[in-house]
Formats: C-alpha cells, structure tokens, sequence
C-alpha cells in the first residue's frame, strides 16, 4: 500500500466511467433480464388478450382492472429485455436502467400476487436475483480493473 501512494497512476490503469469488462455474473445478469423480460411480455399479452383468463380474488388492496396490470407487464417486459441486450455490451449506464427496471418488476410482480401467485413469485425471485448481480458484479468487475 505505501509503495502505490508516490506512483502515479497511468490512464490505463483506471476503469472507464461508460463501460467495464463483462463478468459471468452480469451475463447471468442480463440473460435473466432478458428471460424475465419475455415472461412478463406473455403475462401482459395474457391479461390483455383475455381477461378471463386471470383469475381475480376478491378485496385486494391494490386491485386494478387486468387490462391496466397487462400494460404495465407489458411496457416493463419490453423495457427489460432491451435493458438485458444493452447489459450484454458492457455499458455502465444499462446496469443502472436494468437495477431500476428489475425494482419496478419486483414491485409489480408484488401487486400481480393476487392474480398469478406462483408465476409472480418466481419473477420476484429472478428480479431481485438481477438487482444483487448487476450490483455484485459491477464491483467485482471495478476491484479487478484496478488491479491490472
């Protein structure tokens, strides 16, 4: 530790602020996304295409028509995969978008309880699973720049 106080660091030694080397953790990362994101895309198909199809419980808290709950699967499924694509190139930025997406998946897969209580927690799982890798990984990956 003394010894690297009076080098000086080289340019090459820093890791680049927009992208960073992909490890195993953020491609499982972003193969998840990309699975996860197709799921919630057919959750959302289903409960537009056909509203019976779901089957609602009575007096929930958070009960909304199945129409509404299929867009918001829908919209978050499409932004998931696209997230999990740009998660593949290494760039900072999608690892940002994709903890934020995969929260708002989560929290919707919560509220979605009711209506399919298996498939939901199964995405909750897969979701908060990709908010542990993108921020595990994106710290793996920093510590191991800096030491080459």
């Amino acid at each position: 530790m003394a010894s690297d106080a009076g080098r000086a660091r080289t340019s090459q030694s820093q890791p680049s602020a927009w992208t960073a080397p992909t490890s195993g953790t953020t491609i499982t990362a972003g193969a998840l996304m990309v699975f996860a994101g197709a799921m919630a895309i057919f959750e959302g198909i289903a409960a537009l295409a056909r509203d019976d199809l779901i089957v609602v419980t009575r007096h929930y808290v958070f009960e909304w028509s199945v129409t509404g709950w299929g867009w918001v699967h829908l919209i978050l499924g499409i932004a998931l995969v696209l997230a999990g694509c740009a998660v593949f190139t290494g760039a900072l930025w999608a690892r940002f978008f994709g903890v934020a997406i995969a929260g708002l998946g989560a929290i919707a897969n919560f509220l979605w309880l009711p209506y399919y209580p298996w498939w939901a927690v199964i995405l909750i799982a897969v979701n908060l699973f990709v908010v542990w890798a993108l921020c595990a990984g994106m710290q793996r990956e920093a510590d191991a720049s800096m030491t080459t």
